[in-house]
């Protein structure tokens, strides 16, 4: 019992972690273009 909750837990911090891994990447590059619009405005 204890071992299938501790395999769970794993499982749960492994997508939870790569979802939070998604967001980063995709708030950087929002970032960036956001960037990229300024420079081509000025």
């Amino acid at each position: 019992m204890v071992r299938k909750f501790v395999l769970l837990f794993i499982a749960g911090g492994l997508v939870m972690g790569s979802a939070a891994c998604n967001t980063v990447r995709g708030v950087g590059q929002d970032l960036e273009s956001a960037a990229n619009s300024v420079d081509k405005a000025t």
